[in-house]
């Protein structure tokens, strides 16, 4: 008898898995074998694919309602990564098909990345290095650059990640506050922070507004004209999170126009950047949807991928499950 297959299924531009699978394949070789098919954007779903019983998709990888009907034999879908809003969760549901993500494979990177542009923007450090490059000494933009203590680090959002960036922010001195409608009272003294009780209230009083959540129907285009209006101009954004929380166009136009002073974002609506004039947008830092990379973290989210797959195919509960 053959063993089912695990597919991996890539973008055939992607680059952080080898076409071997040799980390999948040492967690799942006993029971099945792993095969890796590289896709073009929309490319339909090869005939061995849809025979696979079980399927790891990576970013950009979309799994619609018409993919899943056209699984015979899944009885799994993993999202190599925190998030899922590329497959459709509720048709997988109808399947009777789990559907899991990784939520806590890259912890201390996205965290890490947060401060790292956070520092970037608050010590201008980009603005400096050019200035230094031009051979000149002036410091042009010591205006804008901040003490951290003085500052107050505004989360959306106190997951797993955001929890471990405002212990971070904590510890370089920001006072930190946050807002999550979903998290249970208490937490705020737990960690030794503050708790706003609305959005409204966090956009008030916060100098650098950090985005730590899902993209959900709730939360896509969350901050948008009249929310950038409530920050202070000397205000920065940062988004290590989902591109989609943000509105591109008027987080562009504010820092176009000087109503914020700077945004740091690893993640962008309708990512990557479409020209040239989004990618001259002032005082703006972009990273390329990276902050989750290390080959510590990459190691971490494939083996937990891979130990998914097998627990579902040996008929054992599988976790992290979303729908």
């Amino acid at each position: 008898m053959s063993r089912p297959l695990v597919a991996i299924l890539c973008p055939r531009e992607f680059t952080f898995s080898e076409d071997a699978a040799l980390i999948e394949t040492a967690e799942l070789s006993a029971v099945a074998e792993v095969r890796t098919f590289r896709l073009d954007f929309n490319a339909p779903l090869p005939a061995e694919v849809r025979a696979a019983e079980a399927l790891i998709l990576w970013h950009n990888v979309a799994c619609t309602a018409e993919v899943i009907a056209s699984l015979a034999n899944c009885r799994v879908l993993i999202r190599n990564g925190v998030g899922y809003d590329s497959v459709d969760t509720g048709a997988a549901a109808r399947r009777g098909i789990p559907v899991c993500n990784v939520p806590d494979y890259g912890t201390e990177e996205v965290a890490d990345h947060t401060i790292a542009l956070t520092l970037a923007l608050c010590r201008q450090l980009f603005p400096l290095d050019a200035e230094a490059k031009r051979l000149g000494w002036r410091i042009e933009v010591a205006p804008k650059l901040r003490r951290l203590s003085s500052l107050t680090f505004g989360l959306i959002g106190l997951g797993r990640i955001g929890t471990a960036t405002a212990l971070r922010a904590k510890a370089l001195g920001f006072r930190v506050i946050f807002h999550d409608p979903f998290l249970a009272n208490g937490a705020h003294k737990a960690l030794g922070i503050q708790r706003a009780t609305s959005l409204e209230e966090l956009l008030e009083k916060t100098d650098v507004l950090s985005l730590h959540c899902p993209s959900a129907p709730a939360t896509r285009g969350m901050i948008g004209d009249a929310e950038l209006a409530r920050l202070r101009p000397t205000s920065f954004l940062v988004n290590t999170a989902r591109g989609d929380l943000v509105q591109k166009e008027p987080l562009f136009r504010a820092l176009r126009e000087g109503r914020l002073a700077g945004a740091g974002l690893d993640v962008v609506q309708d990512e990557p950047l479409r020209s040239a004039a989004e990618a001259a947008t002032p005082n703006l830092i972009v990273t390329c949807h990276a902050a989750f990379c290390s080959p510590e973290g990459m190691i971490e989210m494939r083996t937990t991928s891979a130990r998914i797959a097998r627990a579902a195919l040996l008929g054992q509960p599988v976790w992290n499950r979303v729908n």
